[in-house]
C-alpha cells in the first residue's frame, strides 16, 4: 500500500489523526531525508567495503572484501525509525533509548549510532573522518570485528536483536520504575511470528503510568523473512488493526515507500504517540490514580531492502526476500554487480554528505541529540552507570534454629519469602520479584505484606479476599516463562536488581532466554566500558523429586545440563539442602554482579541440618565433609558417600544409617556440595577445587558414591579429568516416574537410601560377599516400601518422617 499526501491528511490512525499534513517544515525533510541517506549509506558499506570508504576513486574488486556478511533488509527501516526520534528527542527533550528487534539488523543501528559520535568516543580508532569510517567498515562482520547484531559492543544497545521475540519484554523491563524514559523497540515481522513475542503484547497491562515509563511499539513491516513472506504483513491492514486492538493497544499506521511522503506521515505519526504518551502519563500522574492505558504503538510498513538495488539479474530484489542479506553477491568476480554496487552506494550522494576529511557536514551533524540524549550514550542502556547497591537486611535474622541435625523439618523456601520480603521493603524502586502465577505456591507470598502482586485490569469483589492485587504492586506475575524472563533482564540491564522464581520444569520455557543473557554477560566482561549489571536470580523449586501429583511431566531437573554449557564466567550453580544455607547463598546471590546464580531448592517440607554459623561456613566452602554423618576422622574411609541436593542429602544420610546398622566398622565419608562447580577442575572454573583439593576430600582410589538432585551424567561431565573418576558411581534421576511418592519416584530412579547402601557394598572390596545378607535385607525393605505406597498412596511413615538419629 503506498502513501499520498490525501492519506496523509485524512487518515485516522487508531482513532487519532496525524498532527498536520506536513510536520516537516521543507528544510526539515531535506535534512533528515540526508541524514537517513548517510545512515543507509554507512549500513552498505559495512556490508560490502574495506577499503575507499567514501568512493573518492571508482570502485575497484579489491575494495571489497572478500567474504560479504550482513544484513541489509531490515537496515533501511531501522534507521527511518531512528533519525525520525532523535527528531522528537531535540524538540520534547525526551530521555529514550532504542531497541532494536529485528535478527542482524545491526547495520541500520551502527550507521546513526557512528553519525552522532558515540562510537568514536568509545571505540577512538573508529574516528570521524575517512581513515575511521575505513576502519569501521572494515570491522564489521569480519574475524576479530563486530557482528551483525547489536551486541553488548554496540553503544546504547541492552537488547541484541536476532533473539527472536524478547524485544518488548525487555523493553518493559526497562521502563518499569523508570517514570522519565521512553523506550522505542523495533519489532521485527518475522520476530512477531515467535511465541515470546505474541506473549508480549500482554505486557501493557502491566505498565503503571504513574511510576513507569513507557514503551512505543513500531512494528516493521517489511513483508518477508529469509526466504518466506511473513503472516503479518500479509493479511488486511483491518485485520492487523482489530489483532492489536484486541491486545489493547491503539495503532498507529504508517504504510508506503514514497520517501518524501514517509517521512511526513512517520514524523507526524510518532510525534502524536509521544504526545498521547504524555497525555496519559500526566493524567494519571495529576490524578494520582492507577489505570491501564491504551498506549499507542505503530505498524510501520515498508520494503524490504527500502531504497536498495531493486532488481539484479532480472530479479526483484527491493522488497522482496532476496533483500534479507547481501542483495549483490560475487561483486569481486563479477564486474556487473560491481558497477550495481558503485551506482547503490552513490546514489546516497556521500559528497553531499560528508566533509572533506570524512566527518558528516555540520548542518546533519546538529541534527543529532548531544551527551546522554542520545539514545546511543543514555545511561539507562548501560545500566552499570545507574546502578546502586541493594540495601540487604542481615539474613541471619530470618535463620530457623536447629539444635540436632537431621531432627526437624522446615519449607526452605518460606523463610527466604520474608527475606525477599524486606529487602523489597528497603527498595521499593530497584528491586522487583517476578513469577509466573507461583509465588505463592513456591511460599514466596510473605512478599506481598510489602508489595501486592501489580494488577491495572478490572477487579471482581472476590478478589479482595486473598488475590493480593494492587495498582501498585511491584510483583509481576503472568503465566508466561518468557515475558516474565524478559522483563527480568530489561530491569537488570538497566540498572536494577531482581529475583525469579519457577517451576522446575517449566524453566526449560526460557533455556533460550538464559542462553543469550548469559552470552551477553560473557562479552560485556571484556568491554572496559561496561561494568556488570546486577546478577541474574532463578530460583528452581518445584523440583523433581517432589513431584507427588503433577507427574512424569513436571520431573525435568536437565536446566542445569544447559547452565553448565555457558561461560564458567558468569555461571553459578548451588543446591543448597536447608533453610539456612538457601539463606546464606541467596545473600551471597543477590549482593552479587555480573552471574546468572542459580538456585536448585524446593519448596516442601525437608530436614533441616545446620546452624546459621555452620550453614555460612559450609556456603563458603561450596563443599565440605560433614562430620556428624563420617566417622573416616582420622583414618582413609573406605567410602565416600556424597550428595547435593535437598532429597539426595536426605537419602544418602538415610543409607550411612542404614550401612552403620550393618557395618559398624565400615568407614564412611559423607561429603555435601552446595556449589555444583567445586567439583570442575581449578583451570575450568573459578570455583573449581584444585586436583591436591578434590583428590583430598574424594579420595585417589576408594569408591565414590554420588547422590545426585539432576541426570547423573552431568557430575560424569564435571569429574571426568579428576584421579579418581573410574570409581565414581552417581545416581540421580534417570526419566522414570509418573505418579508416585517422594520415596518411590526415588527408587524407580536409583537415588533411594537402599540402592545407595547396596551400592557402598557392590563397590567396597571385602563386602561384596560378606554383605550379601545386608543386601537381601535392604531389597526386602525397598519392596516393602513401593508395595505399601501403592496400597495407600503414600510412603511409610518410618520412611516419609525419617529423621537422622545421631
Amino acid at each position: 500500500m503506498k502513501s499520498t499526501a490525501a492519506d496523509a491528511k485524512t487518515r485516522k490512525t487508531g482513532g487519532i489523526k496525524l498532527s498536520a499534513l506536513h510536520p516537516l517544515s521543507g528544510e526539515e525533510l531535506r535534512k533528515i531525508d540526508a541524514y537517513w541517506r548517510a545512515c543507509n549509506y554507512l549500513a552498505a558499506g559495512m556490508i560490502y567495503l574495506r577499503d575507499n570508504p567514501l568512493l573518492r576513486a571508482p570502485l575497484k574488486p579489491e575494495h571489497v572484501k572478500a567474504r560479504l556478511l550482513g544484513h541489509w533488509g531490515s537496515s533501511p527501516g531501522l534507521s527511518f525509525t531512528y533519525v525520525h526520534l532523535n527528531r522528537l528527542i531535540k524538540k520534547y527533550d525526551l530521555n529514550t533509548i532504542f531497541l532494536a528487534g529485528p535478527g542482524h539488523g545491526a547495520p541500520g543501528v551502527l550507521g546513526p549510532i557512528y553519525l552522532e559520535g558515540t562510537y568514536s568516543e568509545i571505540y577512538p580508532s573508529k574516528s570521524e573522518d575517512e581513515q575511521g569510517i575505513r576502519a569501521f567498515f572494515k570491522d564489521f562482520s569480519f574475524p576479530g570485528g563486530i557482528g551483525s547484531h547489536c551486541t553488548p559492543e554496540t553503544p546504547g544497545s541492552i537488547h541484541e536483536g536476532g533473539e527472536l521475540g524478547y524485544s518488548i519484554s525487555h523493553a518493559f523491563g526497562a521502563a518499569f520504575d523508570n517514570p522519565d524514559l521512553l523506550v522505542a523497540v523495533v519489532v521485527g515481522d518475522g520476530e512477531a511470528e515467535t511465541g515470546a513475542l505474541a506473549t508480549s503484547w500482554h505486557s501493557n497491562k502491566f505498565l503503571n503510568p504513574i511510576r513507569d515509563g513507557a514503551v512505543l511499539p513500531i512494528l516493521n513491516l517489511n513483508g518477508y523473512k529469509i526466504n518466506n513472506p511473513t503472516i503479518l504483513a500479509r493479511v488486511s491492514h483491518e485485520e492487523l488493526e482489530n489483532l492489536f486492538k484486541g491486545y489493547g493497544w491503539m495503532p498507529h499506521f504508517v504504510e508506503g515507500e514514497n520517501v518524501e511522503l514517509m517521512h511526513e506521515e512517520m514524523a507526524g505519526t510518532l510525534e502524536d504517540c509521544v504526545l498521547e504518551i504524555r497525555r496519559i502519563q500526566e493524567e494519571a500522574r495529576a490524578s494520582g490514580k492507577a489505570s491501564r492505558a491504551h498506549w499507542p504503538m505503530i505498524v510501520l510498513r515498508t520494503p524490504k531492502g527500502w531504497i536498495g538495488p531493486k532488481e539484479v539479474d532480472g530479479r526483484k530484489v527491493e522488497g522482496s526476500w532476496r533483500s534479507h542479506q547481501v542483495p549483490l553477491a560475487g561483486v569481486r568476480d563479477n564486474p556487473v554487480h560491481l558497477k550495481l554496487l558503485e551506482d547503490w552506494m552513490r546514489s546516497y550522494r556521500p559528497e553531499e554528505l560528508f566533509d572533506e576529511n570524512g566527518r558528516l557536514i555540520p548542518e546533519l551533524r546538529s541534527l543529532a541529540p548531544i551527551g546522554p540524549r542520545r539514545m546511543s550514550a543514555n545511561p539507562h542502556a548501560n545500566g552499570c552507570l545507574l546502578r546502586r547497591d541493594l540495601r540487604v537486611p542481615d539474613f541471619r535474622d530470618y535463620a530457623i534454629a536447629v539444635e540436632k541435625p537431621g531432627q526437624m523439618a522446615a519449607e526452605n523456601t518460606r523463610p527466604l519469602g520474608r527475606f525477599l520480603r524486606d529487602i523489597m521493603r528497603q527498595n521499593p524502586k530497584t528491586f522487583r520479584v517476578f513469577g509466573p502465577d507461583e509465588n505463592s505456591s513456591n511460599k514466596l507470598d510473605a512478599i506481598y505484606e510489602v508489595s501486592k502482586k501489580l494488577w491495572l485490569a478490572d477487579y471482581l469483589p472476590e478478589d479482595a479476599d486473598g488475590g493480593e492485587l494492587s495498582t501498585d504492586g511491584r510483583v509481576l506475575e503472568m503465566l508466561s516463562e518468557h515475558t516474565l524472563e524478559g522483563w527480568h533482564e530489561g530491569y537488570l540491564l538497566t540498572g536494577r536488581h531482581g529475583f525469579f522464581s519457577t517451576y522446575e520444569a517449566f524453566v526449560h520455557v526460557i533455556d533460550s532466554m538464559f542462553n543469550m543473557h548469559a552470552k551477553w554477560l560473557a562479552m560485556s566482561n571484556e568491554l572496559s566500558w561496561r561494568a556488570p549489571i546486577s546478577s541474574l536470580n532463578l530460583l528452581i523449586t518445584s523440583t523433581v523429586w517432589r513431584q507427588d501429583h503433577n507427574g512424569f511431566t513436571h520431573q525435568d531437573p536437565g536446566f542445569l545440563d544447559l547452565v553448565v554449557n555457558k561461560s564458567p564466567d558468569v555461571c553459578r550453580i548451588y543446591l543448597p539442602p536447608d533453610v539456612n544455607t538457601l539463606l546464606s547463598v541467596a545473600d551471597h546471590c543477590l549482593k552479587s554482579t555480573g552471574y546468572v546464580n542459580v538456585i536448585v531448592s524446593d519448596k516442601q517440607k525437608h530436614l533441616q541440618y545446620m546452624s546459621m554459623e555452620e550453614a555460612i561456613g559450609h556456603c563458603t566452602k561450596g563443599v565440605g565433609i560433614w562430620r556428624k554423618a563420617s566417622n573416616d576422622k582420622g583414618a582413609e574411609p573406605d567410602v565416600v558417600m556424597a550428595c547435593a541436593g535437598d532429597i539426595p542429602t536426605k537419602e544418602a544420610l538415610a543409607a550411612v544409617v542404614l550401612l552403620r546398622e550393618h557395618f559398624p566398622n565400615l568407614k564412611i565419608r559423607f561429603v555435601n556440595v552446595v556449589d555444583l562447580y567445586r567439583l570442575v577442575h581449578s583451570t575450568e572454573h573459578p570455583h573449581g577445587l584444585s586436583d591436591r583439593d578434590f583428590d583430598s576430600l574424594f579420595t585417589e582410589n576408594k569408591p565414590i558414591i554420588f547422590a545426585f538432585h539432576g541426570y547423573p551424567w552431568l557430575i560424569h561431565r564435571l569429574t571426568y579429568r579428576r584421579t579418581n573418576h573410574k570409581n565414581l558411581h552417581v545416581r540421580g534421576y534417570k526419566e522414570k516416574g509418573n505418579i508416585n511418592t517422594p520415596l518411590d519416584l526415588a527408587i524407580q530412579n536409583q537415588i533411594d537410601r537402599f540402592t545407595l547402601a547396596i551400592d557402598v557394598i557392590d563397590r567396597v572390596p571385602g563386602l561384596l560377599v560378606a554383605g550379601a545378607h545386608a543386601k537381601e535385607i535392604l531389597r526386602n525393605m525397598q519392596i516393602d516400601c513401593q508395595n505399601y505406597a501403592y496400597e495407600h498412596g503414600v510412603d511409610k511413615p518410618e520412611a516419609d518422617h525419617w529423621t537422622w538419629p545421631g
